[in-house]
């Protein structure tokens, strides 16, 4: 009896834990459907001309923005790590794109990365940008964010931009994020890959939404 009742009790907690867990673990991925606006209202960027030669705008893009500095070289292994992690797993999402905004007089070495980078992945969405120190500061003043750029007027944090500019991070009482550090290839791979799926997945959503509204209407 007592051997019956001790094989009842397991059985139970075999079948009720798993159940109870990925409810618990359900409700908190299906609460957490938005990410938080840290910055309402990002500036867009000035008449700054890119490697490309053509215009970059942040307006209705999802973006991935960087600070590369005049010690770019030196710390190109952030931009290798954000594209071997990030870039090359959602570059075919539509209205995405990787900018990166640098100092003039450093665009054969972003040219330089830039075509080691294309070696092994397509580079068509990525956006390299050049402006004056001065309008660099002020442009990334407008983000409001807690850290500023160092002294080479860069930083390996980058920010999370959505198309109607806002920046997006985390501030829920208990952890607040402004910005990912792409030095540490854990945080791309843990902190930043989930709230960058979590924006992703808004976009993903409201997309289905406004598509079933107009075959409704149809």
């Amino acid at each position: 009896m007592r051997y019956t009742m001790k094989k009842t009790i397991v059985l139970l907690l075999l079948f009720v834990v798993p159940i109870v867990a990925y409810l618990f673990f359900a409700s908190g991925v299906h609460s957490f459907t938005s990410l938080p606006v840290i910055t309402p209202q990002v500036p867009e960027f000035g008449a700054w001309e890119s490697l490309d030669k053509k215009e970059v705008k942040l307006e209705g893009r999802i973006t991935v923005l960087g600070f590369g500095g005049f010690d770019i070289v030196k710390n190109r292994g952030n931009i290798f790590n954000l594209n071997q992690k990030v870039f090359e797993r959602y570059h075919g999402f539509e209205d995405l794109q990787f900018v990166y905004v640098c100092p003039m007089g450093t665009e054969k070495e972003v040219q330089a990365i830039y075509d080691k980078c294309a070696e092994i992945t397509d580079m068509s969405t990525w956006k390299f940008v050049f402006a004056k120190p001065e309008d660099i500061m002020a442009f990334h003043s407008g983000l409001k964010v807690k850290s500023g750029l160092n002294k080479d007027f860069g930083t390996s944090d980058v920010y999370l931009i959505d198309k109607k500019r806002q920046l997006r991070g985390r501030n829920d009482g208990e952890e607040f994020i402004d910005g990912y550090d792409t030095f540490h290839p854990s945080e791309i791979s843990n902190k930043f890959l989930d709230d960058f799926k979590v924006l992703l997945y808004e976009y993903k959503s409201a997309f289905k939404r406004n598509n079933n509204a107009t075959k409704r209407q149809i």
